[in-house]
């Protein structure tokens, strides 16, 4: 008997690709329901071949449900998600509401598994930021070989990560620029058209913003508290796929060829590093894609025991939706969570 999945959110970008990825996945589902706001009630979102009509997250009834896929946003997560715990439906939250929470496991599944056996206290288990998940998905293999020091990251994140509005704006804007129309900045704080912005979320006092925050605290949370983290996060006028530029010292000796060879053997990682033009990977390539990629991998002169990459991941995907769904296979496969309806 399978399981039965709501998914919150069920009409953004994030929540659509959560259905398209259950469905292609095979998840052991025996019923999905969509859910979103009550202004969404009746939308019809798809669910492989077939068609979900969308209900309203306020009226929906969690007690026989098994796992809720929560993509709804912050605010929306800190109100129901304890509600939906408590009514015995583990939730996956793709927000940052509960990521820092120590009550509440921040996983990514190839990178810290075990931390999952700590969902019992709330019923709660959190998705990382984005930029995050792809960076410990390549940095944990490395750390496990040569114990990483300290990160140096500048993220090149695409406008799908400001979510529809991000991507429509990138799309008006990049019109009205070649009709000659005015340019209209609504979602972004200046133009994103032909443009590079260096601030993502909000400014905090000492001079960063949330994003690179979030990716300070994240990786330390989910790869090892001792390591130092800094981070420069860049809203680039792509539409799907996050790249970083990653700098990385480690405490013991390792070569580009053994990074690369570690790589190449590390779960979801796929190295494509060929010193010959077009030997690497863009966000365009890794649309649609589950992998998180790497390439120019090479030592860093500057400093002992130093190497250079570039990651690049689709942040729909790797960054969120297959994350979560990875992380309800993950609980299935440990056998954490049963089917109610078996167990009733």
């Amino acid at each position: 008997m399978g399981f039965k999945i709501a998914v919150a959110g069920a009409t953004g970008n994030v929540g659509r690709e959560m259905l398209n990825i259950l469905e292609e996945r095979g998840f052991p589902a025996d019923e999905v329901v969509a859910l979103a706001s009550r202004r969404s009630q009746g939308t019809e979102v798809s669910y492989g071949d077939r068609t979900l009509k969308v209900r309203d997250l306020a009226q929906y009834d969690f007690s026989d449900t098994d796992i809720c896929l929560m993509s709804a946003g912050g605010n929306v997560s800190k109100e129901w998600s304890p509600k939906i715990g408590r009514q015995g439906c583990v939730v996956i939250d793709n927000s940052s509401a509960f990521r820092y929470d120590q009550d509440v496991p921040l996983i990514v599944p190839e990178v810290n598994p075990d931390a999952i056996d700590a969902f019992t206290k709330k019923n709660i288990i959190a998705n990382p930021n984005c930029s995050t998940a792809q960076l410990v998905v390549a940095m944990k293999p490395l750390h496990d070989k040569a114990t990483i020091k300290r990160i140096v990251v500048s993220t090149y994140q695409s406008v799908s990560g400001a979510g529809k509005e991000g991507m429509d704006e990138l799309f008006t804007q990049t019109r009205a620029v070649f009709v000659a129309d005015p340019v209209e900045a609504k979602k972004f704080t200046k133009r994103i058209a032909f443009n590079v912005i260096p601030h993502i979320d909000v400014f905090m006092d000492d001079g960063s913003t949330k994003e690179e925050w979030k990716v300070m605290a994240e990786t330390k949370k989910m790869l090892d508290p001792k390591i130092k983290v800094t981070c420069t996060a860049v809203r680039v006028p792509v539409f799907i796929g996050h790249s970083e530029a990653v700098n990385i010292e480690f405490e013991n000796p390792i070569t580009a060829d053994e990074a690369r060879e570690i790589l190449r053997d590390a779960p979801g990682c796929l190295v494509i590093d060929k010193r010959e033009d077009g030997g690497y990977v863009t966000p365009l390539d890794s649309a649609g894609e589950d992998a998180t990629y790497i390439s120019r991998i090479r030592e860093d002169q500057t400093i002992e025991n130093g190497l250079n990459m570039w990651v690049v991941s689709d942040n729909l995907r790797k960054g969120a939706a297959l994350n979560a769904v990875q992380i309800a296979e993950l609980l299935v496969a440990r056998g954490l969570i049963q089917p109610k309806k078996q167990a009733a």
